[in-house]
């Protein structure tokens, strides 16, 4: 294959990008593999003559009889036929003897039985080395045509259009948040921020359930998994456990409040209401993984382990939260950079993965100590590169939060008028606010920012589409 490439450049041209020096069992042929590529990406000629000085004082080189070995090389011109097959043997040769190589250490890490062994580590630790064995050459499959490239605009659009308008990607199960964003599309990374209390958990939790729910019932209709705006969900839980989440979900379904239902306050006709919400979502597609202090590499393993689990269907991946996430590695204590690389973690999985990736995140307390409460870019807790990194930055901001914190005192018989007036007038701004929450759009790489205004159920934690606005 070697000395096809140097008599016929344009062969070395089409395999430069298919093969590394590495895949060659021979280094000293990795090297001339490497020499032809260098020679060839300067617009060179890349021949035994062109080449000879780069392998003077090359000891390998030496050992097979000098650089007169380029030119043995070309000696056949057979190779010119089978090029291109021979570059697939290399390639698969290589690929055989990288699964040795993680076989071996495999092998040699389980007969490790000390004390520190941490064995589920190592099976998470083995599936990324096997993913990396089976991803690696894929930057020849990753290179679209620009025929291909609008094949898929064009589904797209079409899958949208089908959708009855505004969704080209994944569902969020409201109307008015589809119509802004026009869904959540593959390959991004979404951020939904907020200050405490305002409802983060709630809307990830309900466009989780909306679009495991919409997938459901597109199977239910028939409607092949490619055309669904639904998806088979995947949600990583760092705060709460699965059973919460789980709650708030059939307190939401059964319209029974989440307090109620966990301090046991509920009817027997209302346990009926429960008990028929959970028959109705037993199947469910929603998968919830509520292991705490997970790294960011492990993050990827379980989601792939997912994938394959589930015929490459999954759809939509949701992380609760951001912070809480590890970047693996030692650290330095620098949080900022931690921080940055769990971001562009999480990017590399949307990417890899081709699903969106929705992660929470908190917000520093400069909100707090602002006259207006909402959110914007710069409030983004610890690292701007979360901002960079992500192709839609949202913001849930309930203005009845705050409005209810600034109380003035209830007026008692005996009081002024000024204190009735206070707390008349307070009264008059809750009653207005209350119920309302705003999505704030506040980066968007597909479409225009701007905000989104929702009804918020504090009771059952639900959000849904307003119809005043």
């Amino acid at each position: 294959m070697l000395g096809a490439m140097m008599i016929d450049n344009r062969l070395a041209d089409d395999l430069v990008d298919r093969l590394e020096p590495a895949h060659f069992f021979e280094p000293v042929h990795g090297r001339i593999f490497a020499a032809i590529k260098t020679l060839r990406g300067n617009d060179m000629l890349a021949t035994p003559v062109t080449l000879r000085p780069m392998f003077e004082a090359d000891e390998g080189m030496r050992e097979l009889g000098g650089p007169a070995y380029l030119a043995s090389l070309t000696g056949s011109g057979a190779g010119l036929i089978g090029a291109r097959q021979f570059a697939q043997q290399i390639y698969d040769l290589a690929m055989l003897r990288a699964l040795v190589t993680v076989g071996r250490t495999l092998v040699d890490r389980a007969m490790d039985t000390s004390e520190e062994v941490n064995p589920r580590a190592q099976i998470e630790l083995a599936e990324e080395e096997l993913y990396k064995v089976a991803g690696d050459g894929g930057a020849e499959s990753s290179i679209k045509t620009f025929a291909q490239a609008t094949t898929m605009a064009v589904k797209n659009a079409e899958r949208a259009l089908n959708s009855g308008g505004h969704v080209s990607g994944i569902t969020t199960g409201l109307d008015s948040v589809n119509s802004k964003i026009g869904g959540m599309h593959r390959s991004d990374l979404m951020i939904l921020a907020g200050r405490p209390g305002m409802g983060k958990t709630s809307l990830a939790t309900n466009i989780a359930f909306n679009a495991a729910r919409r997938w459901m019932r597109d199977m239910a209709d028939g409607i092949p998994p490619s055309e669904s705006v639904g998806a088979k969900v995947a949600f990583f839980s760092l705060e709460m456990s699965a059973d919460q989440l789980a709650t708030r979900i059939l307190a939401e379904q059964s319209r029974i409040s989440s307090e109620s239902l966990r301090m046991g306050k509920i009817s027997r006709a209302e346990f009926g209401q429960l008990a028929q919400a959970a028959a109705e979502l037993e199947n469910l597609p929603l998968f919830i993984d509520d292991t705490g202090g997970l790294s960011i590499s492990a993050l990827h393993t379980r989601v792939r382990r997912l994938q394959r689990r589930h015929n490459n269907e999954l759809g939509l991946v949701v992380v609760d939260y951001l912070q809480l996430l590890t970047a693996g590695g030692k650290g330095d204590g620098n949080r900022v950079q931690e921080i940055s690389e769990i971001s562009r973690g999480l990017k590399t999985l949307a990417k890899d993965m081709n699903v969106p990736v929705l992660a929470l995140s908190q917000l520093s307390r400069a909100v707090e100590s602002r006259e207006d409460k909402r959110p914007m870019l710069s409030d983004l807790r610890e690292s701007g590169s979360i901002e960079q990194d992500a192709d839609m930055v949202w913001f849930v901001f309930r203005e009845d939060y705050y409005t209810a914190a600034r109380e003035p005192k209830r007026p008692v018989e005996g009081d002024n008028a000024k204190v009735f007036e206070d707390h008349a007038a307070w009264a008059s701004d809750m009653e207005r606010v209350y119920g309302l929450a705003e999505l704030i759009v506040a980066k968007q790489r597909h479409g225009a920012t701007g905000k989104v205004v929702l009804k918020f159920d504090p009771t059952i934690t639900r959000f849904s589409d307003y119809a005043g606005y």
